[in-house]
């Protein structure tokens, strides 16, 4: 980083702060350059990437040939490598696919055979019987299935969180709360207007989600639109979660990819998402509509989930496009890289599409090399429930008696979790980061009960806070 008097100068700007921001971020900062990473909220992953299905994708049902194809498959691989050197909850608990009707059922091979033209050969086709042996609790009716042994649940915050981290050690500078207004591309540099004064930068990435078209459209293009599309969600009960071993899947149509019934790593089980075009970019309520909608398709797929209690409920916006794949590309005279349109399997695809960058900028004749010493990889707390909690571990309470100490009795959130999230390398600003990092005020009582203790010791007093330009 170069600086100008009160301006910043960086060999490469990021807009955008998602999980694929984040992993562009980790990927360009191992590299010899300056890098910084902009986001227009207070916080990393709290636009799209904090409402994701949690899934890593195989890719099996991808577009033969599509880019999109080809960053999950490498996506995949690279994530799930990554996630358990640097503590990512992770569960390879495998999916399928549900026929209720003789056309799905006949749809299966045709889902077999694009499985294999994306490289993935473990599907398997198999019959009604077989079915219920792997999910008995669904409803009535499912006439064949198909297996997808490699799918896996992940933290999606943990994952954003993960990446930034990295980046920020390796030298990345995070500039949070500060939305970009303005483009104004030079001959060597372009200068961003942003909110929090002027950045300048040798090449942008523009990985800015749902404002990505916003951002493209400042550098001159008008190549791509973006489709808010809300998705619904409900959450059940930890106590449903035997009902739900594996992800259940339905078969896909015209009209998108359906309701699924997943576990999720916290130990809970969701139901969802629902698909509704808007125009509203900020809009993540629920809706009346949305909630019977899936209490009626709930009531089809597995009409004992709707027994358990329902402990939240929620909304994501998805960047849909025009378009059928990722919407990427460079620009070598505006020095510029678009990363448009990417859906819900840019957490799955997010390490792929840092490489992928990291290969257009090589193109262009941008090959600064790697570091000559990187740190080690941070190790991320463990908020996944199928592995050892800090209030489970005597060696840690044995150690500091405040991993003993429960907070958030819903979700077993210790003192020692919250502290350590708020001295992190980037802590929580309000009480939603803070649920993201530990857990804290998710459970079914939604912090009636902890909200107030959760709340002191958000206001008492730690170590300093990095502040929003750290």
């Amino acid at each position: 980083m170069t600086t100008f008097g009160e301006m910043l100068m960086y060999d490469v700007a990021i807009i955008g702060a998602g999980v694929v921001g984040c992993a562009v971020a980790r990927e360009l900062s191992g590299l010899r350059m300056s890098v910084a990473l902009i986001e227009a909220r207070g916080d990393i992953g709290d636009a799209t990437s904090k409402a994701n299905t949690a899934i890593l994708h195989t890719g099996f049902d991808c577009v033969p040939g599509s880019l999109e194809s080809a960053m999950v498959a490498r996506g995949y691989r690279l994530l799930g490598d990554y996630a358990p050197t640097v503590g990512i909850p992770i569960e390879g608990t495998g999916a399928l696919l549900v026929a209720w009707s003789k056309e799905e059922l006949d749809t299966l091979p045709k889902l077999a055979l694009k499985a294999l033209e994306n490289g993935y050969d473990a599907c398997e086709i198999i019959d009604s019987e077989a079915v219920y042996r792997a999910v008995p609790d669904l409803g009535s009716g499912a006439l064949g299935g198909l297996t997808v042994p490699g799918e896996s649940i992940i933290c999606s915050w943990t994952t954003a969180l993960a990446y930034a981290t990295e980046a920020k050690a390796r030298g990345c500078t995070l500039l949070l709360a500060t939305a970009v207004t303005g483009v104004n591309v030079g001959d060597r540099v372009t200068t961003l207007e942003t909110t929090g004064g002027q950045v300048q930068a040798r090449w942008v990435v523009n990985a800015a989600g749902l404002g990505g078209d916003v951002i493209d459209r400042m550098f001159g293009f008008d190549r791509f639109t973006i489709v808010p599309r809300r998705g619904e969600l409900l959450v059940f009960d930890k106590l449903s979660r035997p009902k739900a071993p594996r992800i259940v899947l339905p078969v896909p149509s015209s009209k998108g990819k359906g309701v699924l019934i997943s576990p999720t790593i916290y130990g809970n089980v969701m139901l969802g998402p629902t698909s509704e075009n808007l125009t509203d970019r900020a809009d993540t309520s629920t809706t009346e509509e949305g909630f019977a909608f899936l209490l009626g398709k709930g009531r089809s797929l597995m009409p004992s989930l709707l027994e358990e209690d329902v402990t939240a409920a929620y909304a994501g916006l998805r960047a849909s496009t025009e378009h059928s794949d990722f919407v990427v590309a460079a620009s070598g005279e505006k020095r510029y890289i678009r990363l448009g349109g990417i859906r819900s399997t840019g957490l799955t695809a997010s390490m792929a599409l840092g490489e992928h960058v990291r290969t257009l900028l090589g193109e262009h004749g941008v090959t600064p090399g790697v570091r000559d010493v990187l740190p080690e990889p941070p190790r991320m707390p463990n908020i996944g429930e199928a592995f050892p909690r800090p209030y489970e571990r005597d060696d840690l309470i044995d150690a500091d008696p405040l991993y003993g100490t429960v907070t958030c009795f819903c979700e077993r959130v210790t003192e020692g979790e919250i502290r350590d999230a708020l001295q992190s390398a980037i802590p929580p600003r309000d009480p939603d980061g803070l649920r993201r990092r530990t857990r804290a005020l998710m459970g079914r009582c939604q912090g009636f009960f902890c909200g107030a203790q959760v709340a002191a010791l958000m206001e008492g007093p730690r170590a300093p806070a990095e502040a929003a330009h750290g």
